[in-house]
């Protein structure tokens, strides 16, 4: 990047900062700050180990600085502008989810479009979220769009402030099904029938929540299918799966057939046959409901996370805060653009033509010179796919 495109660049994102109130994070003042400059070279230079009282201000730190990237730590210390991470003295951390585009195993690098691959991570998110509000029943979450590739969640419940790592990698194998077995959704409850001299065990699996409900959701989803087709054709498709022959098929579906009620209560072991067909729904539900969250930043209790408000160095976004009722509706590449670009066109030298799809319009950008609206340029600029022209 041109020394030229990097003043244009400072001075715009200055002009972002002194019509934009930041709010900070809780105790702000409790917590490391860290930002990267608009620096000459290819590469970056973090400035951390900074408290708020050194940095002053936030506001006008910002308008000061305008930095490219701004940042604050998850974890709150009592003197969090130390120079070491232990003088800093660790008190106690949020636990905050990364949702990143880019490794997201649904994504297809090369193919997938920009928008494409943020509305997937808006996907991934809200299957997060599933997990946060339905089985950890978090209530003090907060919701950001980085202003790049995806999200972040931070949840500050006071109940996980004092997690440490190991604890924090099981919530993350959690969201992410690691490990899930089929057995551990199963429970055993006693069953005493008329006739029956000793009690017998039936196994329910769990559908009251959890990878239960959602192994439970995908198998039933199975069964009506297969209900709905004619015999030859269930038969068919059972046989697709692994281990399943002609006699198994039959016996699958004569059981699925006459016990379609029981299945729905979760009684998936009327049959060995369809026990073991149900099991096969447990790595379905992984497959399709799991949160492929970055593992490094949940389990990092001093994680340093980007400042909700402030520009995203790389796109020239805002890293916005969502409400939750506000994310079904949320375009990324129209809301999270600044109005501060909006309005005016600048002159560029595009060296990275292409597609681009921002403000709610698509660009096809040539290499060379030429006008476009600002925030197409500064997005260009950002990504290092354009320079600014000369006045």
């Amino acid at each position: 990047m041109e020394e030229r495109t990097r003043a244009y660049l400072r001075g715009r994102f200055r002009d972002h900062y002194r019509r934009t109130e930041i709010t900070p994070p809780p105790a702000a003042n409790e917590r490391e700050w860290g930002f990267i400059p608009w620096t000459d070279g290819p590469g970056t230079t973090m400035v951390r180990h900074r408290s708020l009282l050194e940095l002053g201000d936030l506001s006008e730190f910002l308008v000061r600085k305008r930095p490219r990237h701004v940042y604050f730590s998850a974890g709150q210390f009592r003197d969090p502008g130390a120079s070491s991470m232990g003088a800093k003295d660790w008190q106690s951390a949020d636990l905050v989810f990364d949702l990143d585009a880019d490794h997201l195993p649904s994504v297809t690098l090369g193919e997938d479009t920009y928008a494409e691959m943020l509305a997937k991570c808006k996907g991934a998110l809200l299957r997060l979220l599933d997990f946060l509000e339905d089985d950890f029943a978090f209530e003090d979450v907060e919701i950001v769009f980085s202003g790049g590739r995806g999200y972040h969640v931070h949840v500050r419940d006071e109940n996980v402030q004092q997690l440490d790592r190991e604890h924090r990698r099981e919530i993350v194998d959690y969201v992410r099904g690691i490990g899930l077995e089929f057995d551990e959704l199963i429970e055993t409850e006693t069953v005493a029938g008329l006739g029956r001299k000793t009690p017998t065990e039936r196994r329910l699996l769990r559908i009251d929540g959890g990878w239960g409900a959602r192994t439970h959701d995908h198998f039933m989803e199975f069964v009506d299918d297969l209900l709905g087709m004619d015999e030859e054709a269930a038969l068919e498709r059972l046989q697709a799966f692994d281990g399943i022959g002609e006699g198994k098929a039959q016996a699958t579906l004569s059981a699925a057939r006459n016990n379609r009620e029981g299945l729905a209560d979760g009684n998936v072991t009327v049959h060995t046959a369809v026990s073991q067909l149900a099991e096969r729904f447990a790595s379905t539900a992984v497959g399709r409901d799991n949160a492929p969250i970055d593992e490094p930043v949940t389990t990092d209790t001093n994680r340093l996370i980007r400042l909700p408000g402030s520009l995203h160095g790389g796109s020239g976004l805002e890293t916005l805060r969502l409400g939750r009722d506000e994310i079904d509706d949320f375009e990324p590449l129209i809301d999270a653009v600044p109005e501060t670009f909006r309005g005016q066109e600048i002159a560029i030298d595009v060296t990275d033509g292409g597609v681009v799809e921002l403000g709610g319009d698509i660009f096809t950008v040539s290499e060379g010179d030429q006008s476009v609206p600002e925030y197409v340029g500064v997005f260009l600029m950002a990504r290092g796919k354009a320079e600014k022209e000369k006045e």
